[in-house]
């Protein structure tokens, strides 16, 4: 019997384990109830008087060294699993992962950032929440305009006035406000309208607005900043068509056609048959909106400029719902990995 318990301490001393299956197996030959050395605790009543005391002794031993043989192979198998080696087999085949892309937005705002930096203006940012000066108030909106209404504007507290922005012209008032001119900027944000999300509209877009303010600035230079831009971002022969319109904030105004870059002015779905889309409205800066930002008016001129972000990325890409850029579906965003 002796030789049983020796024979059962080499065969301990040899075990390795190298995955759950093989620790299970060691539990299952040595610990459990139908184990091996539980037999030799059955065997024990067969062992002469004269030998049991030293025969028990001998199995206790054995038994505390299985458990603690077990506990300490779990444990190496545990940090193996949690922990794992510091060199790797690299002969192994590598793991493949995707390289994620830019959103459409961000391929299309850094692209018009570059174009318009390499104009001279530099990048300005401000707050989304802001106030009724900032976002009215300053920019010459009259007291009865329906965007100081609730239908059009996200308010978060109506006395005092504090909204979400409608539009990044709140980044000019804030640079003319802490500033002094010449100022040649763009703002790019994002901004929020009460308006029922379609294919058309949502609830919150994003704009890049321009400002340059300096001595003997004059329309002419606004139109050779637009025509530059939708130049290098649609085509060298993109043509331009200003249209007289109204704004509170600039006078004289005008809204932005481009020559529709699809069907070469022939028509189309994306310019609706006309030969132009509209990328957005421009204009001289009025002399109230400077005098509210304390520059002299009659000092300096200058002119501002506004483009929805979407809108351009939906010309571009000919996108006809404003909706999929907000909807995260992966398989319209890998469309633009790499562009």
């Amino acid at each position: 019997m002796f030789d049983q318990v020796e024979k059962v301490h080499k065969e301990l001393a040899q075990v390795l384990v190298a995955n759950a299956s093989e620790l299970e197996a060691f539990r299952i030959r040595f610990i459990s109830k139908k184990s091996v050395i539980t037999g030799l605790f059955d065997a024990f009543k067969t062992v002469p008087n004269d030998q049991k005391k030293a025969f028990g002794e001998a199995l206790n031993e054995l038994k505390k060294e299985a458990n603690t043989k077990f506990k300490s192979l779990a444990a190496n198998l545990q940090s193996i699993t949690t922990h794992p080696s510091e060199h790797p087999d690299v002969s192994l085949p590598s793991t493949p992962f995707q390289i994620g892309g830019l959103h459409p937005i961000n391929i299309v705002k850094n692209r018009m950032i570059e174009i318009f930096e390499r104009q001279g203006f530099n990048v300005s940012e401000g707050p989304e929440m802001e106030d009724d000066w900032h976002n009215f108030t300053a920019l010459n909106f009259p007291n009865n305009h329906p965007a100081r209404e609730m239908q059009d504007t996200y308010f978060l507290e109506k006395d005092p006035d504090r909204l979400l922005r409608t539009h990044t012209s709140t980044v000019q008032i804030r640079l003319m406000e802490h500033g002094k001119p010449p100022f040649r900027s763009i703002m790019p944000g994002r901004v929020y309208r009460n308006e029922a999300i379609s294919a058309r509209a949502h609830c919150f877009f994003h704009q890049v607005e321009g400002l340059y303010i300096d001595r003997n600035v004059g329309f002419k230079d606004l139109k050779q900043s637009i025509y530059h831009f939708s130049r290098e971002f649609f085509g060298k022969d993109t043509q331009i068509r200003f249209r007289p319109s109204y704004f509170p904030f600039t006078e004289p105004s005008a809204e932005v056609d481009i020559s529709c870059f699809i069907c070469k002015g022939k028509g189309c779905k994306i310019c609706k048959n006309s030969g132009w889309v509209e990328i957005g409205g421009s204009g001289m800066v009025d002399p109230n909106v400077l005098q509210n930002c304390r520059i002299d008016s009659k000092e300096f001129s200058g002119f501002a400029f506004g483009m929805g972000i979407e809108r351009i990325a939906m010309l571009k890409y000919e996108i006809d719902d404003i909706r999929l850029f907000s909807e995260n579906d992966v398989r319209f965003l890998r469309q633009f990995n790499g562009l």
